[in-house]
């Protein structure tokens, strides 16, 4: 069975981005050391126009066959004229309002949206990446299998959680703990069940 992973940017008081909902703060963080080790293990997560530049342009994605993003997250790329984001995977929106894709490669989901998750993660493949935002992964949150989460050294103070989930203790399990010169740091979770 696939796994859902919710692999996202964060400050390290869980912030993944500003109040307005942008996120590039971040960006003076992704030093070259950092992102080639990131983007070694984790190719597919680079965006297909961005492939080249940063060395992955034929690498096979290793985790993530397949992309679910909020509505706020695949807007980001709509305003710069990108439909098809990441054209190298399976691509999935999930809005109440966008109507038809404004791209072919592009799959809507506006209904039952945790039974379509599962669905997704019987069929066969490589896992699922959860691209925000916090409303999705709230939504999500007991589909999620996986956290990986790319803690930047910033204290934020306020922005949009990485989760807009309601209380509960949901039981995580260390798998993997890496930490890079710039103070950036990957710590994977799996789900206790």
């Amino acid at each position: 069975m696939r796994k859902l992973t919710y692999f996202v940017a964060t400050s390290v008081d869980g912030f993944i981005a500003d109040p307005d909902g942008d996120g590039d703060y971040i960006n003076r963080f992704l030093d070259a050391d950092y992102t080639g080790s990131l983007f070694g293990e984790f190719p597919e997560t680079a965006p297909t126009h961005l492939r080249a530049a940063f060395g992955v342009e034929g690498a096979v994605g290793k985790h993530f066959d397949a992309i679910l993003m909020g509505r706020g997250t695949y807007d980001q790329g709509l305003r710069l004229g990108i439909t098809s984001p990441y054209a190298h995977l399976d691509q999935y929106v999930a809005s109440r309002s966008l109507g038809a894709p404004p791209d072919p490669a592009v799959e809507i989901i506006s209904g039952d949206l945790p039974a379509r998750v599962r669905r997704l993660k019987e069929q066969p493949g490589l896992g699922i990446w959860l691209s925000g935002g916090a409303d999705l992964a709230g939504q999500l949150v007991e589909e999620i299998d996986e956290f990986v989460l790319k803690t930047y050294p910033v204290f934020a103070g306020s922005g949009v959680p990485m989760a807009r989930a309601g209380f509960a203790i949901r039981e995580l399990e260390l798998t993997g703990l890496k930490h890079y010169g710039g103070g950036q740091i990957v710590s994977t979770y799996a789900r206790r069940r």
